[in-house]
């Protein structure tokens, strides 16, 4: 079914002329990243909406997030589905180059993975020509306006599920009122993670129902290490006290590697693993670990050499293995104002206890309710960090934590229920 053209704000047709006047461009620019190794080769002209497999027969259900942390949390959803309706398949899309190597070794049954096409109308109209997708499902906050729209002409259903909203990103959407309004206002419904990206969400555009389910990244269920892997980094390693930061940026890493220092002092054969957000960073860092006087190995370079104080995991998809040999980890982006947290669900998963600093607003919701269920521990420096590797109740406070994350995942099987409602019987 094709729905009539709906009348749109200047805002948004200013947006979309924008992004239509950088069309031809498109194909120059993909080649030059691909050059860059930023592209994958084989792949890269999914992004312009041809693609690299065929549609299933049967009804399917199109999920999309931006990057590798954003699309594993989907997986508890997409198997809640399945289990559901053994009728569908799943099309996942994401734009980072890291989620389609991992999630590549993480598919479920009936499961594809695609990048998704530039938010241009060549692009998006061959991408929803070949798949012509029964349910449209937007994940989180990577909400592109043509995309939509267009779902939305060709008369398929959308939710906006484990949707996020920060005063910030409220703020950059309120300067154009309009824009927001027509976007928001072609989902059938939203599912806040928390209330304060509700209230922003009503704000923005009252006409679609907006509820507080909570977050999916607590019931996604973290992906098992390699059994092999594990096995070999618990035989080298051989005992040492282990912790971990990640997925980390600078300034959680210049916290880290001081408070390692410090701990060095009366733990001399303490290990820091420090797990990049960006792996291509292992210069920068293997640099920051000499100036801390910190000696520094690359995971890349095989297994750390006993008297290494630093095992710096420059490498994609290997968070469940390190945080399973840790006696807590601190969560990375807490300590960075404009990256606001990452998330530490996975590090539950595995029994790791978490740490974390002041700057969690992506994650605000839920390192409250770890915070109240006194399943984490909040730090704000050396001092903070140093108590915590050394309290007696870590075990205690990671079983508490793995309790709420059971309690919590509610919101798998309520996304699962108001997705299914927008799918045809």
């Amino acid at each position: 079914m094709t729905l009539p053209d709906r009348p749109i704000s200047g805002g948004l047709r200013l947006i979309l002329a924008a992004s239509a006047a950088l069309q031809p461009l498109a194909p120059v620019i993909l080649r030059r990243r691909l050059a860059r190794g930023k592209e994958l080769p084989g792949r890269w002209r999914e992004k312009l909406g041809y693609a690299s497999q065929n549609r299933p027969d049967g009804p399917v259900v199109w999920l999309h997030a931006v990057g590798l942390g954003e699309v594993m949390a989907l997986r508890g959803l997409i198997a809640a589905m399945g289990h559901a309706r053994p009728d569908l398949s799943f099309l996942v899309t994401s734009t980072a180059r890291s989620s389609a190597e991992i999630f590549a070794a993480h598919l479920g049954p009936r499961c594809q993975h695609q990048f998704l096409p530039l938010d241009m109308p060549g692009p998006v109209a061959r991408f929803l020509a070949h798949w012509r997708p029964d349910l449209a499902v937007w994940s989180e906050q990577d909400i592109w306006p043509r995309l939509v729209l267009e779902t939305h002409r060709r008369g398929v259903a959308q939710l906006w599920v484990n949707a996020r909203m920060n005063a910030a990103a409220y703020r950059r959407r309120a300067r154009m009122p309009g824009a927001s309004r027509d976007v928001i206002g072609c989902f059938s419904q939203i599912l806040a993670q928390d209330q304060a990206t509700a209230h922003h969400i009503a704000q923005l555009c009252g006409t679609v129902p907006v509820a507080t389910v909570g977050s999916l990244k607590a019931g996604a269920g973290a992906p098992p290490p390699d059994a092999a892997a594990l096995q070999a980094v618990r035989q080298h390693l051989a005992g040492r006290p282990v912790w971990v930061a990640g997925p980390s940026h600078a300034a959680d890493e210049q916290l880290a590697l001081a408070a390692h220092a410090a701990w060095r002092a009366h733990t001399p054969d303490g290990l820091l693993i420090l797990a990049p957000r960006l792996p291509a960073r292992r210069a920068e860092l293997l640099q920051a670990c000499a100036q801390a006087g910190l000696s520094a190995t690359l995971r890349s370079a095989g297994w750390p050499p006993p008297d290494a104080a630093v095992y710096i995991a420059d490498s994609y998809g290997e968070m469940s293995l390190w945080y399973s040999v840790a006696r807590a980890a601190l969560i990375g982006g807490s300590f960075a104002p404009k990256v606001q947290g990452h998330n530490p669900w996975e590090a539950v998963d595995m029994g790791c206890p978490v740490l974390y600093g002041p700057h969690t607003d992506n994650f605000a919701q839920d390192y409250a309710d770890l915070a109240a269920a006194q399943g984490a521990i909040a730090v704000a420096d050396t001092g903070d960090v140093l108590a915590a590797l050394a309290r007696p109740d870590l075990p205690e406070m990671a079983a508490r934590a793995a309790r709420l994350r059971h309690n919590l995942a509610d919101a798998v099987q309520i996304t699962c229920k108001a997705a299914l409602q927008g799918l045809a019987p």
